[in-house]
């Protein structure tokens, strides 16, 4: 159920006026809350090479708060429910809550941060009306200006704003991953009666459900920087956190394009992890992990092994 982390709106061509820049602007903001504004319900498909997985997704905003529920439509029944910033996950037929930035779910939704420095990284084109599950889109493709990042293609409800589908192109423009809602319903009618659920109820905090254990993160200042990210990428996030199977509190730097991020992850190396280096990737997602200087760095991002390898490569303690 978990897609790995970590989007996107409409930029200026090169030679528009100001005027029609700024309208464009609002659009592109417009786009990229349209995930947190609309009620919609639908089934999306996850692609990457010959692997897919079909979920279902149901959101809903009320007065003062959205409450989102996805369910996985292949294998095990596995469920993640979001509210007020806290998410609950159905596991062995109990709801946990989990950390919130678990189960990170990119589809339907766009990252917010840096929209207006897209145009610096990407160049941006529109390329018509095309139907995705019955609704008509504006489809739009984000090519990187440089061999860091992938290009990125979207297609947006004309009227909404709500992206139903996107697709991620190696620098062959070939799909490297791909996320297209199959069925969807937008506005009123969309089922609001989960919310109010036995089982909802639970995952909100209001029963029996399991807090899960040792998932809290701090946000601080670690001292730990990295020197050669791509261009454009900015800090949108640093914490310590505890996780499973780990001896120490594991430090987390997450930074963000705009429309992609990449994650770095620092702990303590055991004895046995000198050695330990190696390239894998799901999808659009490439993990590289190295041990250096008696810490185990792994770098997450969505972005090419060239630019995970160049991130891990300029990672350095710069604390006291």
């Amino acid at each position: 159920m978990r897609v790995w982390v970590g989007f996107c709106g409409l930029l200026l061509a090169v030679n528009v006026c100001a005027a029609e820049g700024n309208a464009r602007f609002d659009w592109l903001k417009t786009i990229a809350f349209a995930g947190h504004q609309t009620d919609y319900s639908g089934v999306f498909v996850y692609q990457y090479g010959n692997h897919d997985e079909t979920s279902r997704i149901t959101h809903v905003v009320e007065t003062d708060s959205e409450y989102e529920k996805l369910e996985s439509l292949d294998g095990p029944k596995r469920e993640i429910i979001r509210h007020h910033g806290q998410v609950w996950c159905y596991k062995n037929h109990k709801m946990v809550q989990v950390d919130s930035h678990q189960g990170q779910v990119r589809f339907p939704l766009l990252l917010t941060d840096q929209l207006s420095a897209l145009s610096e990284n990407y160049r941006v084109s529109e390329l018509g009306i095309e139907r995705v599950a019955g609704y008509d889109t504006q489809v739009v493709l984000f090519q990187p200006r440089d061999n860091l990042r992938y290009a990125q293609k979207i297609w947006v409800h004309t009227d909404s704003g709500l992206l139903l589908k996107s697709a991620v192109l190696n620098d062959k423009m070939k799909i490297v991953e791909q996320y297209a809602f199959t069925q969807l319903k937008m506005g009123a009618g969309v089922d609001r009666s989960w919310i109010a659920s036995s089982a909802t109820t639970a995952s909100l905090g209001k029963g029996k459900a399991r807090p899960a254990r040792n998932k809290v993160a701090a946000t601080v200042n670690s001292g730990w920087v990295v020197d050669a990210l791509p261009s454009g990428f900015k800090k949108t996030m640093e914490v310590v956190r505890p996780m499973q199977g780990k001896h120490a509190p594991v430090t987390q730097l997450v930074f963000s394009d705009g429309l992609s991020a990449i994650s770095v992850f620092i702990e303590p190396a055991d004895g046995d992890e000198d050695d330990v280096e190696g390239l894998s990737s799901r999808g659009a997602v490439n993990l590289y992990h190295k041990v250096v200087d008696k810490h185990l760095y792994n770098v997450v991002g969505e972005v090419p092994p060239r630019a995970v390898m160049q991130v891990l490569n300029s990672v350095r303690y710069n604390g006291k």
